[in-house]
């Protein structure tokens, strides 16, 4: 697929972003409640120092496409990794290797960053996903992930 753009977010891509967000839990077969999510995005992604970096892919003036990832540490590696926090691409622009390009841009930065490796998560139903981080030579680990609420 030709004519779209890899690039780091703006303000002006929130809107759209939130949008892609929605369709990402959706395909995840998770509840999403975008209440002020524009604004708490705007306030973690361009901030003086972001805790949360994202690409985008736009197509035809159209997101179609995202990636975020943060810098986090490792106690038991004793140094910082990026965790790829979210992947997601509309189904129409899948298997056009706009996602490896996504990841060989985060492999990148985590370089870039001083980091040795780049960690994520995929629900065990995604086995297309699992053949596509399989293929790029990832390597993956099984555990539960748990979720505490506290409001």
């Amino acid at each position: 697929m030709d004519n779209y753009t890899l690039r780091f977010a703006i303000k002006s891509d929130l809107n759209n972003l939130v949008g892609l967000c929605e369709r990402h839990a959706v395909f995840e077969q998770s509840e999403y409640d975008a209440t002020n999510k524009k604004e708490l995005l705007d306030s973690h992604l361009f901030k003086k120092d972001p805790s949360l970096f994202c690409l985008v892919v736009e197509h035809k003036k159209e997101l179609i496409g995202y990636a975020t990832y943060m810098k986090q540490f490792s106690t038991w590696d004793a140094e910082f990794y990026i965790y790829m926090d979210c992947l997601f691409m509309d189904d129409k622009f899948r298997g056009f290797g706009i996602g490896e390009e996504l990841v060989n841009r985060i492999k990148k930065e985590t370089k870039e960053n001083g980091c040795s490796h780049i960690q994520w998560q995929t629900p065990e139903f995604n086995k297309r996903a699992m053949k596509f981080y399989d293929r790029i030579g990832a390597q993956s680990k099984s555990k539960a992930r748990y979720f505490l609420g506290l409001k």
